[in-house]
């Protein structure tokens, strides 16, 4: 029955992420497909509940939102500074420490919506597991391109 939930809730996922991306480029599906991968991948290593999953993942597509925005400022995907050119000259244009403090208090701020509905010790281990994800792409990626 439990594995049952876990399927359940990756089929809704992916039906969820994928819908949005019909009619979109090439890499925008295979960004789509790694996100879909993701999304199970967290539901079984939190061992997520249908009723956790369903209050859990719209607080995820947030702090993901959240963090992909933060990034994207961080490596200047939204500045005009020619690439290449050494924007780190302390007139505060780009403080990478600056955003590194933001992107922890994000995650701070998460954790604590994430233990609402999981509880303290899988929401702190959440993000054990998105780094195991990310780890798990890298190598996947690596062997790939061999």
């Amino acid at each position: 029955m439990l594995r049952f939930k876990h399927i359940l809730v990756t089929l809704c996922a992916i039906i969820l992420y994928t819908l949005p991306s019909q009619g979109q480029p090439r890499d925008s599906k295979r960004f789509a497909a790694i996100e879909n991968e993701k999304v199970a991948y967290i539901t079984k290593e939190l061992n997520l509940s249908q009723s956790e999953a369903q209050r859990f993942f719209p607080l995820y597509n947030q702090y993901n939102k959240e963090m992909w925005a933060l990034k994207s400022a961080k490596t200047g995907n939204s500045t005009s500074a020619p690439r290449g050119v050494n924007s780190f000259n302390g007139s505060g244009s780009r403080d990478v420490l600056s955003y590194d403090a933001k992107e922890l208090n994000i995650k701070k701020e998460f954790r604590k919506k994430f233990a609402e509905v999981i509880g303290n010790s899988r929401a702190s281990q959440f993000f054990v597991i998105e780094q195991n994800f990310r780890e798990l792409l890298y190598k996947e990626l690596q062997r790939r391109n061999r």
